[in-house]
């Protein structure tokens, strides 16, 4: 087993022969690696970036369920605020203090996914319909981490963008939207409809400024590369770093 040298401090783990054992995190992995070893790697390179005392915002979606118990095997004081019920179920289940995000207006470190990364730092969220709470705790955290799997990575965004809309004048707002369909799930966790919008993606930055100029649209799956301070990619036997704008 060796490690790369990293100038950020995140570790960058290269695989021997047969087997490579990251010694820190407690994890092995063979040759064949599977899709599941490489959501592990990053949510284990990801939980060590966190420290006793900070408040933690917790993302939504199956790599943070691998986030979870990786945080809690490192048994730290922390204060977290969650982006959907289920979160808040799974983390209290894992003994953490899961708090209201009403009584303090900073965090020290969010971690979520990603359902798709751009070259640009662009990311699309919000396929388990918890984008908007995810972007305000994103914009609310020092250190936003997105941990994902390498088929995430994508040479450009593509369609559907998750939304947020009111219920109120639905029908209208999408009509507006010109390329937008309801999604057949349960609310968001604020009671708004999801909903997708399924245009081209041509400019990211462009569709951003004109959903959230568009009334109804309570926010979007667009992520700006400002709103990202690291991403973590598990790649095989490995974990990549790529620095945001953040």
């Amino acid at each position: 087993m060796s490690r790369a040298a990293d100038p950020t401090g995140l570790r960058s783990w290269s695989v021997g022969a047969n087997v490579q054992r990251l010694v820190t995190i407690g994890i092995e992995l063979t040759n064949d690696t599977t899709h599941d070893d490489e959501k592990r790697l990053a949510a284990e390179s990801a939980a060590g970036l966190v420290e006793s005392g900070m408040r933690v915002g917790l993302g939504t979606g199956s790599t943070v369920g691998y986030f979870l118990p990786a945080l809690a095997r490192r048994e730290l004081d922390l204060t977290c605020v969650a982006t959907s019920l289920q979160t808040a179920d799974a983390a209290t289940r894992l003994g953490f203090s899961v708090e209201p995000f009403d009584s303090f207006d900073r965090l020290h470190i969010a971690v979520d996914g990603a359902d798709q990364i751009a070259p640009s730092g662009w990311l699309v969220k919000g396929g388990g319909a918890a984008h908007t709470r995810e972007k305000v705790v994103a914009a609310a955290a020092d250190r936003f981490v997105v941990i994902a799997t390498a088929d995430k990575c994508v040479d450009r965004l593509e369609p559907p963008v998750p939304l947020e809309v009111l219920a109120f004048g639905v029908a209208a707002t999408l009509w507006r939207l010109g390329g937008a369909e309801r999604r057949g799930v349960d609310r968001s966790p604020d009671g708004n409809i999801i909903a997708d919008y399924t245009g081209p993606i041509d400019d990211p930055e462009e569709l951003a400024g004109r959903l959230d100029a568009t009334p109804g649209v309570v926010e979007h799956g667009l992520f700006a590369p400002t709103l990202v301070s690291d991403v973590l990619i598990g790649r095989g036997t490995r974990v990549e770093h790529r620095s945001g704008l953040a």
